[in-house]
């Protein structure tokens, strides 16, 4: 390779880390002011209709009058139903998009949008300033996000906010594989299973973030 084509590609990655740098400080200038939030994740391909759109719209509508900020990827699907309900509610609605070849969409339930170049920038503020994670029914993103969420929190990289699965028929699976394989092998430890909670209520779910957010706060405060 010669010296020409090595420089251009060091110019190249000196502009890749301005990006990066701007993509954290646009999440650390905004995302604080809006505390307690709670994130919502899921399938992008989830349609109105559907039981699990209608189920994450009528969670954001709840948790945002509460008070909660309700923050997702800014996309269709479950981002959108939750960023709807919230919208609905008259609360504070965000959405961190990402920009893809084929670009995303922010969905039009949004009254902030931060606009990432990279997915793991992306994912960090998804998880720093959330105060609860809710994850629906999803594909590979749902699965990774649900996973490193997990690891942050088993690891103690990460408070143990809530963490809820949403639906049980669709997650027993998962679950059943978990305790059938992975714990009987000694990969992660049973009280790991403790580090999340699996409900199939709006209600329940909005009481628990509620409730752990009430004897908590101070906590959250302080991470």
């Amino acid at each position: 390779m010669n010296s020409y084509i090595i420089n251009e590609l060091k110019k190249e990655e000196s502009w890749r880390l301005f990006r990066i740098i701007g993509d954290f400080i646009d999440g650390f200038e905004i995302m604080p002011d809006y505390i307690p939030s709670v994130t919502v994740f899921g399938s992008a391909r989830v349609k109105e209709g559907d039981k699990y759109y209608d189920a994450a719209r009528e969670l954001g509508y709840k948790l945002a009058k509460k008070g909660f900020t309700i923050v997702t990827g800014g996309g269709p699907g479950i981002m959108e139903a939750a960023n709807r309900g919230a919208f609905e509610a008259g609360g504070n609605s965000i959405g961190l998009n990402i920009k893809l070849p084929k670009e995303q969409k922010p969905n039009p339930y949004l009254n902030i949008t931060l606009n990432f170049n990279y997915f793991f920038a992306r994912k960090v503020m998804l998880v720093k300033y959330a105060t609860a994670f809710v994850l629906f029914p999803g594909g590979y993103g749902t699965l990774d996000e649900m996973f490193e969420t997990l690891t942050l929190i088993q690891t103690k990289k990460l408070k143990p906010f809530p963490l809820i699965l949403f639906g049980e028929e669709h997650w027993k699976g998962l679950i059943n594989w978990l305790k059938e394989s992975v714990i009987n092998k000694n990969y992660i430890d049973e009280e790991d299973l403790n580090i999340f909670k699996v409900l199939d209520n709006i209600d329940d779910v909005v009481d628990y973030i509620d409730s752990w957010y009430i004897k908590h706060s101070k906590e959250v405060m302080e991470f």
